[in-house]
């Protein structure tokens, strides 16, 4: 099959030919369709994250169709298309797991990270943690959902019952977001890079009643804050923008450090708070709330072996909606 590798090297990713992968006990070989492009795969190729399995196959918004069925994995059937997200493997047992938080085991393994992801035309998958694709949902726009959308949805949640809704960083998961506050009746406001009148009028296509940059003051208070960029010094912005009681939540899996601020920007019961991963009841709660939305994924769509290109296009910023890797097997661009 061909692959996109990481190496030592780390930059550029290399196409490869690699061995097709078989299915072990429990889990399932995927024809690898789409895989959408993170954020999180910058972290891990720039050195972010430690310790990634090397070399390695980055990738966990996975969508593509069940080619082999390992021993075990029953509850998936050949030819069933279905999303991979990076939440890849919990143990099941310890503390968190056993308490409903299985995002926080400390024996879990994450897709395209610790064990090989979907820039590939192929991969394997514990069948436990593969979800059904909505109806509806045709491959490029599905990708999004399955860490964007589920990473999106946990931070709303977090956030709380909040009527002013804030949204740093407008891009692959803001923009799911604001389809479901908007459709729970909320009032979002958008914040982008400054200067970005672009996405800016993207996010107001998108219901935001306003936007603008992320260094402005929002017109009137936010209730809670939703930080979709890595950039630490905005948490002191968000905290300021925040009533008292709010809360402000951070969705990055790396953020740059939080500089020094005054006591006062979080007295008054302001809440700080993070994400960290997602459970398998996100993934489900979510992927039947979208299609009654309905939620709608802009994405734009490149081939395998020009993985390097879109990488680089979303570091540079200035993308509207999501970025995927079109692999095989039908998908419909936007």
């Amino acid at each position: 099959m061909r692959a996109m590798l990481m190496t030592a090297s780390r930059r550029p990713l290399e196409l490869r030919d690699l061995p097709v992968p078989d299915p072990t006990p429990g889990q399932v070989r995927i024809r690898v369709r789409v895989c959408g492009i993170c954020r999180t795969d910058l972290h891990i190729l720039d050195g972010d994250l430690a310790d990634p399995a090397m070399p390695l196959v980055l990738g966990h918004q996975v969508v593509g169709e069940v080619a082999a069925v390992g021993p075990g994995a029953d509850r998936l059937e050949p030819g069933e298309v279905v999303g991979v997200p990076w939440l890849g493997w919990t143990c099941g047992t310890c503390r968190f797991c056993s308490t409903g938080r299985e995002n926080l085991c400390p024996n879990a393994r994450f897709t395209g990270y610790q064990v090989d992801g979907g820039y590939a035309e192929f991969v394997v998958a514990d069948s436990r943690f593969c979800f059904p694709i909505p109806a509806g949902f045709p491959d490029l726009q599905a990708a999004p959902l399955l860490c964007a959308g589920l990473i999106g949805y946990r931070s709303l949640r977090l956030a709380g019952d909040a009527d002013r809704l804030g949204l740093y960083g407008f891009g692959a998961a803001a923009h799911i977001v604001a389809q479901i506050a908007g459709r729970q009746g909320r009032r979002v406001f958008a914040f982008t890079r400054p200067g970005d009148l672009q996405t800016q009028e993207f996010a107001r296509s998108l219901g935001a009643e306003w936007a603008g940059d992320s260094t402005q003051a929002p017109p009137e208070e936010v209730d809670a804050a939703i930080l979709f960029a890595a950039a630490g010094e905005l948490v002191p912005l968000a905290l300021r923008a925040v009533s008292p009681g709010g809360t402000v939540v951070c969705a990055e899996i790396h953020m740059s450090d939080i500089p020094s601020m005054p006591y006062e920007l979080l007295w008054r019961e302001r809440v700080l708070r993070s994400v960290a991963n997602l459970t398998r009841l996100d993934g489900e709660e979510f992927l039947a709330l979208a299609p009654s939305i309905p939620i709608r994924t802009e994405v734009t769509g490149y081939p395998l072996e020009r993985a390097n290109d879109a990488l680089e296009a979303l570091r540079s910023g200035g993308v509207r909606g999501s970025l995927a890797l079109v692999i095989g097997g039908p998908a419909t661009a936007e």
